[in-house]
């Protein structure tokens, strides 16, 4: 549609060039190319850096609004140790070169933050620069960032037990968990930790008297709290079990 326009009212001057403009904005608003919540994997290799500062944010939008629930990105470019100077940012050769318009290595990480991805993490960042520039180091990183964890939050009574290594972590929703507790999630957040990239970090409780996600109250996932075992496994739970019959790595006990 943007062709048909361009080919009736080519671009001659600024007037023409900012209806151009505006009219691309309306298309990608009202039809957009790629349909929302309808791509399983957005991947990238150093060309994110060649998109103008300003629309930077616009284009992580985009990359979270065409994936899908679940879905995930992962993105290799070219990112600094510091930020790029605007004489730098000007230069159209340094542009063209995938250095002018480089987000910085927390810049990058931010980016995919504010556009409401989870999990983000760095699974490859070059040890050496690609390219130094005016003592400003440019090099390649490789981030992997999911879609999901939007949507209500509901209490179903589960927990879940932070592994380590670390002694604490914080994560997306700001949940600050301290290794070995037991910590009450909503079922939303209890089902992302079951999926890459938190599995292998997490130990699961479920409760003992399932409770179905139509009668599950609303849980207040702006706070983070401990979780009672008596609330996984009832207050009235008074059960008496012989001992199992292999313990400790599979041997016998005392």
């Amino acid at each position: 549609m943007l062709d048909r326009e361009l080919k009736k009212k080519p671009i001659a001057d600024a007037a023409s060039f900012l209806a151009a403009d505006e009219l691309a904005e309306e298309l990608r608003v009202k039809h957009p190319l790629i349909a929302s919540d309808s791509i399983d994997v957005v991947v990238s290799n150093c060309v994110l850096n060649l998109v103008g500062s300003k629309s930077k944010g616009q284009l992580f939008d985009e990359i979270f609004r065409v994936l899908k629930k679940g879905g995930r990105a992962v993105i290799s470019d070219i990112v600094s140790d510091e930020e790029v100077p605007a004489e730098m940012q000007n230069d159209a050769e340094l542009w063209s070169g995938c250095v002018s318009g480089a987000l910085t290595e927390e810049g990058v990480l931010a980016a995919f933050e504010n556009a409401g991805f989870y999990g983000i993490q760095i699974l490859k960042r070059d040890a050496q620069p690609w390219r130094t520039v005016q003592g400003i180091e440019f090099r390649s990183v490789t981030i992997e960032a999911f879609k999901g964890k939007q949507g209500a939050c509901f209490e179903r009574n589960q927990a879940v037990i932070y592994r380590g290594p670390f002694k604490e972590v914080l994560d997306d929703d700001n949940h600050r968990m301290e290794r070995g507790k037991r910590y009450a999630v909503c079922d939303k957040t209890y089902n992302l930790y079951k999926k890459a990239p938190y599995r292998d970090f997490f130990e699961f409780v479920d409760p003992i008297l399932d409770v179905p996600l139509a009668q599950a109250k609303p849980f207040d996932c702006s706070r983070t709290a401990l979780r009672h075992p008596k609330e996984t496994k009832g207050q009235d739970y008074k059960a008496t079990r012989e001992a199992n019959s292999k313990c400790c790595d599979g041997g016998g006990c005392c």
